[in-house]
């Protein structure tokens, strides 16, 4: 069965380590959307032993710590779904009080139109958080 976590990236790829990767997903209306997803095929996070889990974990840690430092959101949403894609990964999504679903998650209807501007600003800062994100994720893999 085709997985797209297996055969590719999954988006844009920000960092690379032995067990895992984080890349920035194209999400209409959330430019500050990752992920962090596990490189071997695994279904469901209890598939990973206990290092790898929190391994798993202080990944996402590290990727929040840095979305809070550099963008200061409203709110900071963490999941794990899988539904569409049976793959280990976490949403790691920076939420902000003027995009068109807060306070709503991102999968449900929208609260109001979607601020262009307010958008654009924010991917205007990607290119330095993900710089910092790189250093960050490359000191705590160390």
């Amino acid at each position: 069965m085709a997985c797209v976590l297996c055969d590719s990236d999954g988006g844009l790829l920000v960092w690379r380590g032995a067990q895992l990767r984080v890349i920035r997903a194209d999400e209409a209306g959330f430019p500050a959307f990752y992920r962090v997803v596990w490189n071997d095929h695994v279904a469901e996070f209890s598939d990973l032993d206990a290092a790898a889990r929190q391994h798993c974990m202080d990944a996402v840690t590290v990727v929040e710590r840095v979305l809070r430092e550099q963008l200061a959101p409203a709110k900071i949403n963490l999941a794990a779904l899988g539904n569409m894609v049976p793959h280990l990964h976490w949403h790691v999504i920076a939420r902000f009080g003027w995009d068109s679903h807060f306070p709503a998650p991102v999968w449900a209807a929208a609260q109001r139109e979607r601020d262009a501007a307010q958008e654009d600003a924010v991917r205007e800062r990607l290119p330095a958080l993900e710089a910092q994100l790189r250093q960050a994720l490359a000191q705590w893999s160390a």
